[in-house]
């Protein structure tokens, strides 16, 4: 489905990027390489940002984007929803950072700074460009909070951590935020709740 400026006025932004997948993927799945290379592109972004959240170690989110990114390619043409397919890359990342975590003994005490995409020598899109017409000490106040916001997301346990970051930082809806989880709805906003006051807490003590 096509989304035309007048019918963006009544969708919300989750909707919107929901719809402009769908198109990527039923073109990509016509073996149009244009379409395949923006999807990609698309996914490597949002696949990297949020496996270095989930994930917590550089390596790890690096695997677990190239394998992403890979079944995207493999299978495009056989998604039977494309309006799906968003939900499904959460869903993949998550579960490869799940797999991951398992084989490690302990939780990382620290999170892998989302600047750190910014370093990898393959990438093919960047994922934070600096605003260079913005005042410098705007970029730093900004900068400062940023690094606030991702020291405080660290202290979350992951059951919480992925479910604000889902929500409030990649815009999912609820519905599609308890189809990655695999937790109902209210159980979504429950630990929501719940997350957004020791988070919270937490930014109050960085």
């Amino acid at each position: 489905m096509v989304v035309t400026r007048s019918d963006s006025a009544h969708l919300s932004r989750s909707d919107i990027v929901r719809s402009e997948y769908a198109d990527l993927v039923r073109q990509a799945a016509t073996g149009e390489a244009a379409a395949m290379e923006r999807l990609l592109l698309r996914a490597q972004e949002v696949a990297y940002r949020f496996s270095l959240l989930v994930c917590g170690h550089p390596e790890d989110a690096e695997d677990v984007m190239q394998d992403a990114l890979l079944n995207t390619y493999r299978h495009v043409s056989r998604i039977k929803d494309p309006d799906a397919f968003r939900t499904w890359l959460y869903q993949t990342v998550r579960n490869a950072c799940l797999m991951k975590r398992r084989r490690r003994v302990d939780e990382p005490k620290h999170m892998a700074s989302i600047d750190q995409a910014g370093d990898r020598k393959h990438d093919v899109a960047a994922l934070d460009v600096a605003d260079r017409a913005r005042p410098a000490d705007q970029q730093l106040i900004e900068a400062d909070a940023v690094a606030r916001l991702r020291e405080a997301l660290a202290t979350l346990p992951p059951r919480y951590r992925i479910i604000v970051v889902l929500r409030e930082m990649e815009g999912l809806s609820t519905r599609e935020v308890a189809a990655v989880t695999g937790f109902s709805e209210a159980n979504v906003k429950q630990r929501l709740h719940r997350a957004r006051m020791m988070l919270r807490k937490a930014l109050e003590k960085v």
